[in-house]
């Protein structure tokens, strides 16, 4: 793919021309070629997969299989299975004790530090905090300096220690990459010498007894034929439990190896951080308190002048400001035409109102006496009516 990409340099003034698109006035499009769909083999179970060893291993172990014993296909393969079960357990729990967010974390704040420093406090304000800030700003970055340095050496600390466990499990995966060969291999020869012995009775002894049963026609023998036709059923979904088991475990060799990759790819980082991030910091501070040194003295000159200018402004402004005032307070009068304005219509606003509410007061009056008048009228008819 590489050489097909790569440009083709020539001097032939025709080679141009070649390249050239062909233009055309069909309508048609040209047929775009199929991809192809690629064709997955299936693994077949047989006896392929097994060495001379294993096969003769697996030849003599079917013989002693007894389809009859229901304890014995209920607990066939189950060691297997469990070895398996475990396995997967083991590397559950270890991507569990192993927080790769922990060290992101640390990676993070590892960042978090290098990145904060030099970001310092609010200035101070006034000429007090000018002089401050020029005289101590070299200490207070020796300070922030040791301080950042100080967290980052525990992070890095931090850092090599997940270094030290990843790798550590990275060994270990190894180790449980080829556990799961062994599952893998101790699965498929329990299944191909239970597929073997299943075969057998299927043809021999399920078989005779099909042949006993048709020829005698007795109840029991019948009987008989179906429970073993039974067990044999039973027995292929031992062994289809079985496949699927050994599908989990042909799964955890790649699963396996993909967790050994995160944990190298996590180690390289942590390494890069170790070797070139922090020691470039490093160095980088170090050419930073170099450069304070010389930019002190100009700072503080330069914080001087800014705050004698201001203060001169501020000066000026204030003189100005106060003359103006103490004018004006001068030509003022001890009680102003406006507040006499607004106190006499307030006076007079208020007789109006005392005067409404005398009115008010007199009509109620009037009106209750009418009222009372009529009730007490109401009353001496009512009292006649009960006389008469």
């Amino acid at each position: 793919m590489t050489e097909n990409m790569m440009p083709e340099l020539t001097l032939e003034p025709t080679a141009v021309a070649s390249a050239v698109p062909t233009l055309t006035l069909d309508p048609t499009t040209p047929a775009v070629p199929e991809v192809e769909e690629k064709k997955v083999e299936p693994v077949e179970m047989d006896e392929k997969l097994l060495t001379e060893e294993e096969k003769k291993a697996v030849e003599e172990f079917s013989k002693k299989i007894d389809i009859r014993d229901t304890n014995m296909v209920l607990q066939y393969g189950a060691a297997a299975q469990k070895s398996v079960a475990s396995f997967s357990e083991n590397a559950l729990n270890n991507v569990r004790s192993k927080d790769l967010g922990e060290i992101g974390g640390d990676l993070s704040q590892l960042v978090v530090e290098l990145k904060g420093f030099g970001v310092g406090e609010e200035e101070k304000k006034g000429l007090f905090g000018l002089f401050k800030k020029a005289g101590n700003k070299l200490e207070s970055m020796k300070a922030q300096y040791s301080k950042v340095e100080a967290n980052v050496d525990k992070i890095a600390e931090s850092l090599e220690k997940h270094q030290i466990t990843l790798l550590k499990d990275v060994a270990m995966f190894d180790q449980m990459y080829e556990l799961n060969l062994k599952y893998y291999k101790e699965l498929t020869m329990y299944i191909l010498a239970g597929k073997k012995r299943l075969e057998e009775v299927r043809n021999g002894e399920v078989e005779e007894l099909r042949k006993k049963a048709e020829a005698s026609g007795l109840a029991e023998d019948a009987q008989a034929y179906n429970d073993m036709v039974n067990m044999c059923n039973r027995f292929e979904k031992k062994l289809h439990d079985l496949e699927l088991t050994r599908m989990v475990s042909v799964q955890m060799g790649p699963q396996t190896r993909l967790l050994q990759n995160n944990d190298t790819l996590m180690i390289e980082k942590i390494q890069s951080s170790l070797v070139n991030t922090i020691p470039l910091w490093k160095s980088q501070m170090v050419l930073a308190l170099g450069m304070e040194h010389s930019r002190q003295a100009t700072a503080a000159q330069s914080a001087v002048t800014d705050m004698t200018n201001e203060l001169l402004k501020k000066n000026a402004e204030a003189l100005k400001m106060g003359t103006i005032a103490t004018a004006k307070e001068a030509e003022r009068s001890v009680v102003d035409i406006e507040t006499l304005q607004h106190t006499n219509q307030q006076l007079i606003s208020t007789l109006d109102e005392v005067l409404n509410i005398q009115k008010e007061g007199a009509a109620k009056r009037q009106a209750a006496e009418a009222e009372l008048g009529r009730i007490e009228g109401e009353l001496k008819q009512k009292l006649l009516e009960l006389r008469g």
